[in-house]
C-alpha cells in the first residue's frame, strides 16, 4: 500500500519545539519533493515547507521561515519538519505530500492525504 504517515506531533508550550516525522511506506522517496502542510479549524489547508528530492533546495511558507526546518534522509524514506520558537498560531493538524512550488508558494501536488499528526501549541 502507498501511503505517507506523519507522527510526532504533541502538546507544547509557546516557544518549545517539536520534531515532525513523514514515513513512506509502498514507494521510494527519493524522486519526489515532499512538503509540510497544515489546516488549522476553520481554515483551508495552508502549505509550510518543501524539499527537492536531493534535499538541496528547501522552501518555506513566510509565517514559518526561520522557525521550522524542512529535512529528509532519503536512505530512512522520511521527511523531517524540526519546529521551533512555536506559536499558538501553528496549531494545526499537520500532514505531508508530495508537493510543487509555484510564484514562492506551497501547494500539494496531489489531492491525498494521510490522517495527519495533531500539534497543539498552548500555555
Amino acid at each position: 500500500q502507498v501511503q505517507l504517515v506523519e507522527s510526532g506531533g504533541g502538546l507544547v508550550q509557546p516557544g518549545g519545539s517539536l520534531r515532525l516525522s513523514c514515513v513512506a511506506s509502498g514507494f521510494t522517496l527519493d524522486y519526489y519533493f515532499i512538503g509540510w502542510f497544515r489546516q488549522a479549524p476553520g481554515k483551508e489547508r495552508e502549505g509550510v515547507s518543501c524539499i527537492s528530492s536531493s534535499g538541496g533546495s528547501t522552501y518555506y511558507a513566510d509565517s514559518v521561515k526561520g522557525r521550522f526546518t524542512i529535512s529528509r534522509d532519503n536512505a530512512k524514506n522520511t521527511v523531517y519538519l524540526q519546529m521551533n520558537s512555536l506559536k499558538p498560531e501553528d496549531t494545526a493538524v499537520y500532514y505531508c505530500a508530495s508537493c510543487m512550488v509555484v510564484a514562492g508558494k506551497i501547494f500539494p501536488k496531489y489531492d491525498s492525504w494521510g490522517k495527519g499528526t495533531q500539534v497543539t501549541v498552548s500555555s
